[in-house]
């Protein structure tokens, strides 16, 4: 999912002390955020404004794009099937903890609605230069410069470090897509990579991966098709072995999900996988070379 300047932001739980902070760095940065959602405070005006009692009903007064979640786990659920519901095609889910079943149930309507997830657990989506979603300093410009490397990351803050080094190498970022670290998540990483081969603004993209899952595995029999380069960094190569280490999704099964299985399908399909973050400023000029 990448969310660009212009499009109808919808958040839900804005009067919160995260929804506002973040509303009015979004704001800041040119991100068009059109309201918010707080049943106990329809009808009055926060971060400069207007608050509806739902999504439903904020979408009476202007069609909203996308809607971004600061809600509480066990009232994601409802939240959800409202901006859905509303006929939001983007939800960005900031959430974590919501139980299993409240996920695949979100996810499966979604899917009815044709409305595309991210998360839940996610850090959100940077466009760098146009506009932001969640809670990512797209506003630094150490982190997050316009340019043309789309990146993929699991962990938030491990893709922040990620894209500092990218623009200490001197490269910027066409977009910025968290998939969130949970075990289930709307956008996968392989539909993630697919939509960056798709951008016509990307001319490389770079992986942030880690142990647990198979996302990385799965991205990787997407990559062997690509004509675009791909460079890697997958967490988790020192983490003693059927240890879940961080997030919900980083759990081992098998001879799948292991950082040696990952590196192996990821190399397979033709992507440079480096082995710390700093040397992604060296790959990615041979990559595009290639």
């Amino acid at each position: 999912m990448i969310v660009r300047k212009g499009e109808k932001v919808l958040v839900q739980g804005i009067t919160g002390k995260q929804g506002t902070f973040w509303t009015e760095r979004m704001v800041e940065y040119g991100t068009h955020v059109m309201g918010g959602v707080n049943p106990n405070k329809a009808g009055s005006i926060h971060c400069n404004l207007p608050v509806f009692a739902s999504a439903r009903e904020a979408a009476k007064e202007v069609a909203c794009d996308v809607a971004v979640m600061f809600i509480p786990p066990m009232a994601a659920k409802d939240a959800a099937i409202d901006a859905i519901e509303s006929g939001i095609k983007k939800l960005v889910i900031l959430t974590e903890h919501i139980p299993a079943q409240d996920v695949m149930e979100i996810i499966a309507l979604a899917r009815a609605h044709g409305t595309s997830i991210l998360g839940p657990n996610t850090a959100g989506q940077v466009t760098p230069g146009e506009c932001f979603v969640g809670i990512m300093p797209a506003f630094n410009p150490n982190i997050f410069r316009q340019g043309k490397v789309g990146v993929v990351s699991r962990s938030g803050s491990l893709g922040a470090l990620i894209c500092l080094d990218l623009v200490r190498a001197g490269y910027g970022q066409s977009a910025f897509i968290g998939i969130g670290g949970d075990a289930i998540v709307g956008t996968t990483m392989r539909e993630a990579l697919r939509e960056l081969d798709e951008d016509p603004t990307t001319e490389a993209i770079l992986l942030v991966g880690e142990i647990g899952g198979t996302a990385e595995e799965d991205a990787a029999e997407y990559a062997a098709g690509m004509n675009k380069p791909v460079v890697a960094f997958v967490a988790g190569a020192a983490a003693p072995e059927r240890k879940r280490m961080g997030h919900a999704g980083a759990i081992v099964i098998g001879n799948r999900g292991t950082y040696r299985s990952k590196r192996a399908a990821l190399e397979r399909a033709g992507v440079h996988v480096v082995d710390v973050p700093s040397q992604i400023g060296e790959a990615l000029p041979k990559a595009l070379a290639c």
